[in-house]
């Protein structure tokens, strides 16, 4: 029989290990509370803050803009055409403003920063949200020249690291907020051309800058969406250029890849876009949004399922991991 002692013992044991067990629940959902409320925390007069947002044509940056000019905000959108500004001008308010910017041309950067100078004088500039960016050329590394890994490292890495460098002045007047769009495939390598590398250096380069500029009370944010319907996605350009990068390879090296690997390639490229792209972009700018009116914005923000559940935790997976699951996206070469 068990004696009386025993079973005060194991009764205490029982109590102490749910105890500690609740006590590890109760503190871990206070944190979370805790989390949830800091997020929730917002800063105030939206009406005297001025936000820049480059690559409004469409897209992210287009919808961004009307989003922040419904809340208040002086919204200056910059927009690569005429006719990308003339439209959004016209869904917006009174109070937003439209200027042209090439980022990969300084002195357009430089046109730009005296064009918000004027806007924005004593006050400086709260927000600077850098968007505009290409995806093409894209495609396997030995279909590509140096040109084409330029053309997409112009704009989505140099363009953006300049127009930092020439509004940082503006933003230490506000202690603003820099908002740097990156990607899932800043994290892993899809395929070869400047696309993936450019997210890579932006990733980098909002990294030192976050904590370069912390001492200014500039704070830093880094976006990254999953893949989403924008024309940065859009496949009929793509398949274009593809086209292009197929009928100038030599034909020893359409030979290793084998007659059938092009259409293949294409087929396995647009089921896997049109499965895995969303129409939703809404995610992003709403991400955005947070990292410019939150009090505590966080370092990164994951946009979309993809993003949250895939595409991120694979990215700290093994290597082996990582590049099975790429590889059975796209075919193989047939020789």
């Amino acid at each position: 029989m068990v004696s009386t002692d025993n079973l005060l013992i194991h009764f205490s044991e029982v109590i102490l290990s749910h105890l500690a067990l609740a006590c590890a629940l109760l503190l871990a959902t206070f944190a979370v509370i805790r989390w949830y409320i800091r997020d929730s925390y917002k800063v105030d007069g939206f009406n005297q803050k001025h936000v820049f947002i480059t690559g409004c044509d469409s897209g992210f940056g287009n919808l961004l803009a009307q989003q922040l000019d419904r809340k208040g905000f002086h919204v200056i959108a910059a927009c690569l055409t005429e006719k990308g500004a003339e439209d959004l001008t016209s869904v917006a308010s009174p109070r937003l403003r439209t200027v042209l910017l090439n980022v990969t041309d300084s002195a357009s950067i430089r046109r730009a920063v005296e064009f918000v100078s004027a806007e924005v004088r004593e006050r400086g500039l709260w927000g600077l949200v850098s968007n505009a960016g290409r995806s093409v050329p894209i495609g396997p590394t030995d279909w590509l020249h140096l040109e084409d890994f330029t053309k997409v490292l112009d704009v989505n890495l140099t363009g953006l690291i300049d127009v930092t460098l020439q509004f940082l002045p503006l933003l230490k007047k506000a202690q603003g907020r820099v908002v740097n769009v990156a990607s899932i495939m800043g994290r892993l390598s899809f395929a070869g051309g400047g696309y993936c590398l450019s997210k890579w250096g932006v990733e980098a380069f909002s990294d030192s800058l976050r904590r370069g500029m912390k001492h200014f009370g500039i704070k830093v944010c880094i976006i990254e969406p999953g893949f989403f319907k924008t024309a940065v996605t859009s496949i009929e350009p793509i398949e274009a250029d593809l086209r292009r990068l197929w009928n100038r390879l030599p034909q020893d090296v359409k030979d290793s890849y084998g007659a059938t690997y092009f259409d293949e390639y294409l087929k396995a490229q647009r089921f896997a876009l049109g499965i895995l792209c969303s129409p939703d972009i809404s995610k992003v700018t709403r991400c955005m949004e947070h990292a410019l009116t939150a009090c505590f914005p966080r370092t990164r923000y994951g946009a979309g399922w993809d993003a949250k559940f895939i595409w991120i935790p694979l990215s700290y997976l093994p290597s082996f991991f990582s590049d099975f699951v790429i590889s059975m996206l796209l075919p193989s070469p047939k020789n």
